[in-house]
């Protein structure tokens, strides 16, 4: 959920500083992208974050995180030739971790390189989680998180995650509700941001020149609602059937830091879609600074205009910060790899799991997609309206594998319809323009293809392994889960994608 408050960002400052400090490195930013020479032109390159649950026997919640850390720091190496292509960390709950793949291209066989270093990530995590007696799994809502599951320990202990349930729970100044109608219901209310830890996801960065970031960012939103068609993968919170990927609700009000008056009068919550298609990553970092007030003001002793004119590489941490408590699902980044700053999309829009070839399928749909829209001569930003895009979002969300979507040229259809016969070609092309070798493509669209014919991802196979349980097994709901979840974690650990998993 952001970044750590580093050692030097610590100082707790006025919000009018904090927000002078915001315009100042905003200028900043605004002269740098002008001077493109500043910035990195390593392209294309991709990064990974996939977060975790961890369970215990039974399939619920363990608090169990910062052990598995540790024995996964005594485990791995940290130099030489068998250090860990992965580096991890703390996320919200302390049932949560996130492992970190280091960035790299996807030419040639990368995408099956991603694939074989994410799967020793994940079985590192597995082996270090079994010495504390639980089991790790990735998927979108955790489904046997019940209310009762909501203790004191369920927070992280970084205090990241302490400051920011202090900071929203005081700019609400009431308790947040969740409050969603799916296929079921859920209405309740809590005094703590600890719901949101029920959400796991997969984060995909490529990164861009300023004179590209534009159209990179405008195609990641053109196609979030198709990502979660295919992709949906969290169809149960605290023992309610949901949405297909509740995660896009529940993180919205989750982390609400709106007060009544302004959530009455359509005041923009801190997760969010959007509100149009923009020219530049400065229309993005002017909205934060302008819609959002700051959740953590702290600030550092930096000046980003003085080191501009002194040749220096600015850090904008008071920006970077601030962005890193705004939740887009298309969220701009800033960043500095050995002495040169680069921008990149970070897409959040994707659960994590079920498995790492389905997660690396829904890489490959992301990237191949991404890349044609981009190169595209009437790019379809320009074709369609930005709300549109949004509805499409909401849809898919709520509807996932089963989910109608808008396209220019085609009006409404069934998403599956749609990647099958015009976006997965698409894909495909953008692919091989990226330089991704031919087997590479046809592994993963093809799981995605699979995915479309046979109507099943990773929601739609936990809604049917549920219902089983309770019809053929006669099981009450909360054994169902249960029954499912460990059925998942067994069947995630085969390698084989969901459209394969037995029911």
């Amino acid at each position: 959920m952001g970044e750590e408050i580093d050692s030097d960002v610590k100082t707790r400052c006025d919000v009018d500083e904090y927000r002078r400090k915001l315009k100042v490195s905003l200028q900043a930013l605004e002269e740098m992208q002008y001077d493109t020479h500043r910035f990195s032109d390593h392209r294309p390159m991709t990064g990974l974050e996939l977060e975790l649950d961890l369970v215990d026997r039974y399939g619920h919640p363990a608090y169990t995180s910062l052990a598995v850390l540790h024995h996964l720091k005594e485990a791995v190496a940290p130099h030489g030739e068998h250090a860990a292509p992965f580096s991890a960390q703390q996320e919200l709950g302390s049932f949560n971790l996130e492992i970190n793949m280091p960035p790299r291209g996807i030419s040639g066989r990368g995408l099956t390189e991603y694939e074989a270093d994410i799967q020793q990530a994940v079985k590192a995590v597995r082996e270090c989680a079994a010495k504390t007696d639980s089991l790790a799994c990735a998927i979108g809502t955790l489904p046997t998180l019940f209310v009762d599951h909501l203790r004191e320990n369920i927070l992280s202990q970084g205090e990241r995650y302490r400051l920011l349930d202090e900071a929203i729970m005081s700019s609400r100044g009431e308790q947040i509700l969740i409050d969603i109608v799916g296929a079921e219901a859920i209405r309740r209310r809590f005094d703590t941001i600890a719901p949101e830890a029920a959400n796991t996801s997969v984060q995909f960065h490529i990164q861009t020149t300023p004179e590209d970031f534009a159209r990179y960012w405008n195609a990641s939103q053109a196609i979030a609602g198709l990502q979660l068609v295919v992709g949906a993968n969290s169809p149960y919170l605290f023992g309610r059937h949901l949405w297909a990927e509740t995660r896009i609700k529940l993180f919205e009000q989750g982390t609400d830091t709106r007060i009544a008056s302004e959530r009455a009068s359509g005041a923009i919550p801190r997760v969010w879609f959007g509100r149009e298609w923009v020219n530049n990553i400065i229309d993005l970092y002017r909205e934060n600074n302008y819609h959002f007030h700051p959740l953590l003001p702290h600030c550092s002793d930096d000046d980003p205009l003085a080191d501009l004119r002194d040749g220096r590489v600015p850090e904008l941490k008071e920006l970077r910060f601030h962005n890193g408590t705004i939740y887009r699902w298309n969220r701009p980044i800033y960043d500095i790899h050995a002495g040169v700053p680069h921008l990149r999309v970070e897409n959040r829009v994707v659960p994590a799991g079920p498995t790492t070839a389905d997660v690396c399928a829904n890489m490959a749909l992301y990237h191949g997609l991404v890349h044609y829209l981009v190169h595209e001569d009437n790019p379809v930003w320009k074709r369609m309206d930005f709300q549109l895009a949004s509805r499409n979002f909401q849809i898919a969300a709520r509807h996932g594998i089963n989910a109608d979507q808008y396209w220019p040229e085609f009006g409404w259809q069934p998403g599956r319809k749609l990647l099958l016969e015009t976006l997965l070609p698409a894909a495909e092309q953008g692919l091989s323009a990226m330089g991704v070798a031919a087997e590479d493509s046809a592994r993963y669209l093809g799981i995605i293809e699979q995915r479309c014919r046979r109507g099943v991802n990773g929601a739609s196979w936990q809604v049917a392994r549920v219902a089983m349980a309770e019809h053929r097994d006669r099981l009450e709901r909360h054994d169902a889960l249960r029954a499912m979840m460990l059925d998942y974690i067994a069947q995630s650990s085969t390698g084989l994608p969901v459209h394969e998993w037995a029911l």
